[in-house]
């Protein structure tokens, strides 16, 4: 296992470094000015010296390549470098914010797997039946349903109609502090509407795992041992079901990622989202360096830790040939 995530980590470091180069590079390309940007409205009435002047020592004039290799020498030395948009260190930026994204992704993620397993099994007891076929057009419908779409129904539902939630934010309105049990109800609605986005496919892939597992000889041998409808369902088939899930956890971080952000950005949850978009809109090379790095190791990391479970839950893969 060691020897895997070691490998890994090390292939992942060409990956990073041609990404931060990319970003740069795209951002360089962009239309957005980054001085105008900065400086805000106050650009408006601004002359034309004033504007070189910030542009020189903002360094937007330097070739990409050049503000590249200086923030990747300055981001290895633990400094990543500070945000003209949010005028503070990148560092703090990330760091106030991240946690926050963590945690609705988590709590997201683990509703999704579980509440998919739940209903995959299900659906996958008797093929063909009402509870299959409903189970199923729902995993369709809402597979092709956008995000924001979903986001924006459950606060007209929930926040709007039934008033039983609220529509946005950390704390209630007014509110001088963070508690605990305002945190858990602002994020009933985003986790919610995160976690049935990518709902669909965990509950399909289950589905068709277990299936295909019921119809497997080792399934069948249990049953003609006269063991239980359940112990045959979650002891054999559910186990073997669940492999392709595990290749799939990895696969889904990257929308996982794209959701959250739209998901934030509707619900005004205070994540990285925001930091996102205006670090895009003000082409802020450090913060848009910094967000893109953060966002491919999530994905390598996800990547790793479905073959790590893979490895770990399937006798026939061995972790040292991988």
């Amino acid at each position: 296992m060691a020897r895997l995530a070691a490998r890994r980590a090390l292939s992942a470091v060409p990956v990073l470094l041609i990404v931060t180069f990319g970003v740069f590079a795209v951002a360089a390309a962009s239309p957005f000015d980054p001085v105008k940007a900065y400086a805000g409205t106050a650009a408006l009435g601004a002359d034309q010296e004033t504007l070189d002047r910030l542009r020189d020592n903002l360094g937007v004039d330097r070739p990409f390549a050049a503000r590249w290799w200086d923030w990747l020498t300055s981001a290895l030395g633990g400094d990543l470098g500070r945000s003209t948009v949010m005028r503070q260190p990148v560092a703090e930026v990330i760091g106030e914010r991240l946690v926050w994204s963590a945690l609705l992704c988590a709590v997201a993620f683990a509703a999704a797997v579980l509440l998919g397993t739940v209903l995959g099994v299900l659906a996958a007891r008797r093929p063909g039946s009402l509870l299959d076929r409903t189970v199923t057009s729902l995993a369709y419908a809402l597979e092709a349903a956008p995000v924001f779409w979903i986001a924006l129904l459950a606060i007209w539902l929930f926040a709007l109609h039934l008033d039983v939630l609220p529509a946005g934010g950390l704390t209630d309105t007014g509110s001088d502090h963070v508690s605990a049990g305002q945190v858990v109800s602002h994020l009933v609605l985003p986790a919610g509407v995160l976690a049935v986005s990518q709902l669909p496919w965990f509950t399909l892939y289950v589905r068709q795992g277990v299936s295909d597992a019921l119809a497997e000889d080792p399934v069948r041998g249990a049953r003609a041992r006269g063991l239980g409808e359940r112990t045959v369902l979650l002891g054999h088939a559910l186990r073997s079901g669940l492999l392709p899930v595990l290749t799939l956890i990895g696969s889904r971080v990257p929308e996982l990622i794209t959701g959250a952000l739209l998901v934030e950005t509707v619900f005004s949850w205070p994540g990285i989202a925001a930091a996102t978009v205006e670090a895009a809109t003000a082409v802020d090379f450090p913060l848009l360096a910094a967000l893109t790095t953060l966002a491919t190791a999530a994905v390598l990391a996800g990547n790793l830790l479905a073959d790590l479970l893979y490895g770990l839950t399937d006798p026939r893969v061995k972790l040292n040939e991988m």
